[in-house]
C-alpha cells in the first residue's frame, strides 16, 4: 500500500473551516528528513484510538464482494462522467430544486431501489431495507446549488476537468451516491440495518438546511447515524458543526431630495452606523480563546439614485462559529448594534418623522462538536487509513449541522475527485481517482450498517 505524503504538522492538524470545499486535496509533497512512511502509520493509527474499527475494515476489504464492487468503483468512469453531466445541466437553484430532484428519483429507482419517493419538502427518499431494521443509517448528498436559475449550467471540458457551476458542489456528491447504490445492488450486499438514501435540497445559503431539517422533525422515521457526501478533500472528515446566525436588516425612512429634504433621518447613514458599531463590538468576541468565531455583511443595498435620500437600506449577515456562545455573544452584540444606530441616526435629524429597522432572520444553523468516539468516526478514520490516506477532523457548515446538534452520530465526507472554486462560476472538478472516494464511503457505510 502507497501511504499519501504528508507532513507530520499537517497529519495532526485539526482545522475548523467555514465551508466544506474550502480545502484542497493534501498535496504529495514530503521531505525526506521531515518524517518516514513509518512514522507517517504510527500518527495515523494514533488518530483512530480503535483497533476493532481497523479490523472491521480489514474483514471488509478481504470479502470478494467488496473486492468486485471496488473493481467496479474504476470501471464505471465513464458513465459516471456521462451521469455529472447530465445531472449538472439540469439547474437547481436555491428554492427550485423540482426538476433535478423528479431527475435523482427516476435514476434512484433504475438503479434497482423499490422504496422511491420525494417527501414534503422535496427532499428524495429512498430506503434500502436491511436484513434486521431496527436501526437507520442515512445517507445524504445534497442536490441544490448555490446559482440562480438564470446560470449557464453547461458542461465544459478540459481534458480531465469539467467546468460548469455546482459540478463538484454537489452533483459529484450525487454520482458518488449512486456509485455506492449501483454496487451494493449489482453484488447484493446486504446490510443489518437500514440505509435511507436522501437527495437533500436546501442545503445552500438561505436554503437553511430545510431538505435535512425536515428529516429530523417531530413525527419522523428515527435517524441513527448520517453520513453527509459533500466536500472534496478526502483526508477532511468533518465531525464539527460550524453554525451560523444570518440576519436581513432594513432600515426605512421617508426619503426625499438630497438637497430640499436635507436633514431628514438616512437609512444608508444609519446602516453604516450599524456596522460600524457591530464591527467594534464583535471583533473583541472574536479574538477569546477557544474555537473560531466569524462575522461577515455579506451584501447591501438600496437607494434610488445619486441625489436623493433612500428610502431604504438594507444588508445581509452571517455570524459563525462552533461554540454557541460565542455565536450567542456575536449575536447579542449584532442585536444592539441594531438598535443604537437606529438611536444614533434619528436623534441626527432635524426634520420629518424617524427611522424604522426591521432585523429578520434569515438563517440559523445549529453549532455543536460531534462525538469523535463514536464508531461512525472511527470506522471512517480505519477506512482512510487502509486507502493510505492520514485522515484529520473538522468543522464546517453542511448538512451534518442538524443531526450534531441533536446528538446523533454523523459527519460529512469527501466526495472523489478534485474540486476547485465552489460556489463560484468557474467552479470546476477533475476526475483524479474518484473511486477513491467510493470505496472509502463503501468501507464506512458497511461498517456502520453492519455489512452481513
Amino acid at each position: 500500500m502507497t501511504l499519501k505524503k504528508v507532513t507530520l504538522t499537517t497529519l495532526l492538524a485539526l482545522s475548523v473551516a467555514g465551508c466544506a470545499d474550502t480545502a484542497p486535496q493534501m498535496k504529495t509533497e514530503i521531505k525526506a528528513e521531515t518524517i518516514t512512511a513509518p512514522q507517517v502509520k504510527a500518527a495515523a493509527q494514533a488518530l483512530t484510538a480503535d483497533p476493532a474499527a481497523t479490523a472491521r475494515i480489514k474483514a471488509l476489504r478481504n470479502r470478494g464482494d467488496i473486492q468486485a464492487a471496488f473493481a467496479d468503483f474504476q470501471s464505471m468512469n465513464d458513465k459516471n462522467i456521462k451521469r455529472l453531466i447530465e445531472i449538472t445541466e439540469i439547474p437547481a437553484p436555491p428554492f427550485g430544486e423540482e426538476t433535478r430532484a423528479a431527475d435523482f428519483a427516476k435514476r434512484l429507482t433504475a438503479l434497482g431501489l423499490s422504496d422511491v419517493s420525494l417527501d414534503g419538502v422535496g427532499n428524495v427518499i429512498a430506503r434500502r431495507k436491511g436484513t434486521e431494521g431496527g436501526r437507520t443509517v442515512a445517507v445524504v448528498a445534497h442536490i441544490d446549488t448555490v446559482f440562480p436559475i438564470e446560470t449557464d449550467v453547461t458542461v465544459r471540458r478540459d481534458g480531465n476537468v469539467f467546468y460548469a457551476p455546482g459540478i463538484g458542489d454537489n452533483s459529484q456528491g450525487m454520482v458518488a451516491m449512486m456509485s455506492l447504490i449501483e454496487v451494493m445492488e449489482t453484488h447484493n450486499i446486504q446490510t443489518r440495518d437500514d440505509i435511507l438514501f436522501v437527495g437533500s435540497i436546501g442545503e445552500e445559503g438561505l436554503g437553511d438546511l430545510r431538505g435535512v431539517r425536515h428529516l429530523f422533525k417531530d413525527g419522523s422515521p428515527q435517524i441513527d447515524s448520517f453520513i453527509a457526501i459533500d466536500g472534496g478533500g478526502l483526508e477532511r472528515l468533518v465531525v464539527d458543526a460550524v453554525g451560523s446566525n444570518r440576519y436581513r436588516v432594513t432600515f426605512s425612512g421617508p426619503g426625499g431630495h438630497s438637497y430640499g429634504a436635507f436633514g431628514r433621518a438616512h437609512p444608508h447613514q444609519a446602516l453604516a452606523e450599524a456596522i460600524t458599531r457591530f464591527t467594534d463590538a464583535a471583533t473583541p468576541i472574536t479574538k477569546l480563546p477557544g474555537v473560531k468565531a466569524t462575522f461577515s455583511v455579506g451584501r447591501i443595498g438600496g437607494g434610488t439614485s445619486i441625489n436623493s435620500i433612500p428610502f431604504t437600506s438594507w444588508m445581509e449577515v452571517d455570524m459563525r462559529s462552533t461554540d454557541p456562545a460565542k455565536l450567542a455573544k456575536l449575536d447579542g452584540a449584532f442585536q444592539a448594534a441594531m438598535a443604537e444606530a437606529l438611536e444614533v441616526e434619528n436623534a441626527r435629524r432635524t426634520s420629518n418623522e424617524a427611522l424604522t429597522v426591521e432585523v429578520k432572520s434569515v438563517g440559523k444553523r445549529p453549532a455543536g462538536e460531534g462525538d469523535r468516539g463514536s464508531t461512525l468516526v472511527t470506522n471512517a478514520v480505519a477506512a482512510l487509513i487502509s486507502e493510505g490516506y492520514a485522515p484529520s477532523l473538522h468543522a464546517s457548515s453542511t448538512d451534518s449541522n442538524i443531526p450534531i446538534s441533536l446528538g446523533i452520530p454523523s459527519l460529512t465526507m469527501g466526495r472523489g475527485g478534485i474540486s476547485r472554486n465552489a460556489h463560484a462560476p468557474n467552479e470546476s472538478w477533475e476526475n483524479k481517482d474518484p473511486h477513491l472516494a467510493y470505496e472509502i464511503l463503501l468501507l464506512t457505510l458497511l461498517t456502520e450498517a453492519g455489512a452481513n
